[in-house]
């Protein structure tokens, strides 16, 4: 009887051992998961960072700060023109042809700014052509071409554009 009850004993030891054991073992899988979600969270935020700076390097090497040229479109002040369209040519090859939303021309009658083009040019003289289509505030259309000369130094050029419907001139240019 006695064997009986030891093995009574040894069969509840192991009834045990088989119930708590799968506790244990998904204990540590929860850490072991754990572990993993902070290494991937880790190696997330790694990939971004890279990313970000890739970016940088690209901008640096797409357009070196040499040849490096922007131009930015601004409404003048309290004009009510409905800008439609705006296209820029340099030394008469087409670089930027944008259409307007209702949105973005209010955010330029609020006084906003946009870049329309950033590119490479080399130093020297350029010829810039800046076509306008629109409506003015009675409802006529608007449609003006203007032709202007800027000079490219070593370091970047920021040129400006302040068009206006009524205004004159309807189209000037400026530096930023």
């Amino acid at each position: 009887m006695k064997g009986r009850t030891r093995f009574k004993s040894v069969q509840w030891m192991l009834l045990a051992v088989f119930a708590l054991a799968p506790t244990a073992v998904l204990a540590q899988q929860d850490n072991a998961s754990r572990g993993l979600d902070e290494q991937v969270q880790e190696i997330k935020s790694d990939v971004l960072s890279i990313a970000a700076e890739l970016s940088r390097l690209e901008e640096k090497l797409l357009y070196p700060s040499e040849t490096q040229v922007a131009i930015f479109i601004t409404l003048a002040k309290g004009d009510q023109m409905r800008l439609d369209a705006v296209r820029l040519q340099i030394d008469g090859h087409l670089v930027a042809h944008y259409i307007y939303s209702f949105k973005e021309l209010e955010a330029l009658r609020k006084g906003g700014v946009q870049r329309i083009y950033v590119g490479n040019v080399a130093t020297g003289d350029h010829k810039l052509e800046v076509l306008v289509d629109g409506k003015l505030d009675g409802g006529a259309d608007f449609n003006r071409t203007e032709r202007f000369t800027f000079r490219k130094e070593v370091k970047p050029k920021l040129v400006g554009l302040t068009l206006a419907g009524s205004g004159n001139p309807p189209i000037a240019l400026g530096e930023f």
